[in-house]
């Protein structure tokens, strides 16, 4: 869509419109005029050639007619020969029309001549092998379209004695089967493009009297324009003037604009509207200056409220991690002596379970406290074996909840990635999995190479189906509030993963939900 950068263009685009749809019109009125005119032409032809064969018909039946009549009233009288001499001088004063174009040839089954008006010195010829430039043999078609019950029409190339060259030319011919005659007559077409040429005449007359009116109109309506530009667009560009003007006069006092200065109704109106629309804008303006100075001040008094708070909060959390640590690692030490003195007590494994579930918490509080302050560095870490004694870690927690590992891991599978980021993955979906499995159920674990280049990492449970897939991995979302978490864990591991490009997929559906995490063996992030 054409954009007018101002009246001036506007002017020239609707100018230029005007040209291409007078084009346009133009174009289909000629377009149809000669449609109309081909079809005139086609009409004509088939008219015309219509009523010649019609009339040569005619006239050939009615010679034939009078040929029969006379040779019955004639044949007890006088000789066939005699009968037939007659015929011929009597037929050629029977001529209907002084052309010498239209005339009745009669010629034998042989193909001998026996009368032509025209060609008289070749009476008595025989043309039966005679051919016209297309290789018609003419004499031959007429006798075969002759013997036909209603006779027949044969168009061939044949000479014209008035204009002395060949024309195309239709004959109609008809045997009087007594005798073995063929008679006959022929037309010329050549007239027919007399008339063709005619109506393409007539056709030029009225095109070049379109032209003319439509060259006429378009010089009328781009004067029109150029007038409409050079008294109406002036006088509104005048007006946009004075209106801009009095925007910039405005910012240094409060005087609304002189409208007797404005031409246009129109641009009056937009006048008073432009006053009330300045008088409001520098009214709150002067509001919004009081309004800033006071908000100032309060944003500036609350932010520094938040920092305060959210310092308070990083300095509880750490303390808070770094108070647990020392209590944990007690109760952990307490366990182990106790385990020693008394073996497979349920109680204590049990308190083992708990001690290891917040000794699981503790580690991703630690992660999340440390991480923007503390560079993970990577290192070639033997996967295969951290993963199996997080599993062991993990056993005692499974087997208090009626679960258990099957596992799937190929031996020495190594990858380059920093230890405790990894063991976060690994903990957070062993963790969940023990969380949401159905009771008495298999958690999978799968650990394997899938080319030189990339393993995978997959734990799948038994367990309801995942809803809100698209939340799983954000900030504190639990899809089962139910079973206790920060819902943290899911977001740790997608930080990890996006951090050091392992692509993850999650499958869950009303059998089986299935985390599958795909590591590159030597993964390059510094790109």
């Amino acid at each position: 869509m054409l954009k007018a950068k101002s009246l001036y263009h506007l002017i020239v685009y609707s100018i230029l419109f005007i040209i291409v749809l007078i084009s346009f019109f133009t174009f289909i009125i000629i377009s149809n005029a000669h449609e109309d005119l081909q079809e005139k032409i086609q009409t004509l032809k088939n008219d015309y050639t219509d009523n010649q064969k019609e009339l040569i018909k005619n006239h050939v039946n009615y010679v034939i007619n009078f040929i029969d009549y006379y040779n019955e009233v004639n044949k007890d009288k006088k000789s066939q020969e005699t009968i037939q001499k007659e015929v011929v001088e009597i037929v050629q004063k029977l001529r209907i029309s002084a052309s010498p174009n239209e005339y009745i040839f009669i010629y034998d089954f042989n193909g001998n001549l026996v009368h032509d008006s025209v060609f008289k010195n070749n009476i008595g010829q025989n043309f039966l092998e005679i051919k016209d430039i297309h290789n018609t043999e003419v004499i031959k078609e007429l006798i075969k379209a002759s013997k036909k019950y209603l006779g027949g029409y044969v168009e061939y190339i044949w000479y014209k004695p008035e204009i002395g060259k060949q024309v195309n030319k239709i004959s109609y011919a008809k045997s009087y089967d007594k005798w073995n005659w063929t008679i006959g007559k022929g037309v010329y077409l050549d007239e027919i493009d007399k008339l063709v040429k005619e109506k393409e005449e007539s056709y030029n007359q009225k095109i070049s009297n379109y032209t003319l009116q439509i060259t006429s109109l378009t010089i009328m309506l781009v004067l029109y324009s150029i007038f409409i530009y050079k008294n109406a667009t002036i006088l509104i560009v005048n007006d946009v003037k004075e209106i801009g003007k009095y925007f910039k006069e405005s910012q240094k006092d409060d005087k609304p604009i002189n409208q007797n200065r404005l031409i246009f109704g129109e641009f009056k109106v937009i006048a008073n509207y432009a006053t009330d629309a300045m008088n409001n804008i520098k009214l709150r303006t002067n509001m919004l200056e009081d309004l800033n100075k006071n908000l100032e001040y309060k944003v500036n008094e609350k932010t520094s409220e938040l920092t305060n708070l959210i310092e308070s909060q990083k300095k509880f959390i750490k303390n808070s991690v770094h108070e647990i640590n020392t209590p944990l690692s007690i109760i952990r030490t307490n366990i182990d002596l106790l385990k020693m003195k008394i073996p497979n007590n349920k109680y204590i494994t049990n308190i083992e379970s708990g001690s290891k579930i917040i000794q699981y918490i503790y580690d991703d509080l630690s992660y999340l406290v440390k991480k923007d302050r503390v560079v993970y560095e990577k290192e070639y870490l033997e996967f295969s074996k951290i993963l199996t004694s997080r599993i062991e870690f993990f056993d005692e927690i499974a087997l208090s909840n009626s679960l258990h590992f099957v596992i799937d891991i190929e031996d020495d599978i190594y990858i380059k990635f920093n230890i405790t980021e990894l063991q976060r993955v690994i903990d957070n979906n062993l963790s969940n999995a023990i969380k949401y499995s159905f009771a008495k159920s298999p958690i999978n674990v799968k650990l394997h190479y899938i080319n030189d280049e990339e393993i995978e990492f997959s734990v799948s449970t038994h367990s309801k189906k995942i809803e809100q897939q698209n939340k799983i991995f954000d900030d504190f979302y639990r899809e089962n509030n139910a079973r206790g978490g920060f819902g943290l864990g899911l977001k740790i591991v997608k930080d990890i993963c996006d951090k050091n490009l392992v692509i993850i997929d999650l499958d869950s559906n009303e059998k089986e939900t299935k985390f599958t995490y795909r590591f590159k063996i030597n993964e390059d992030t510094s790109a």
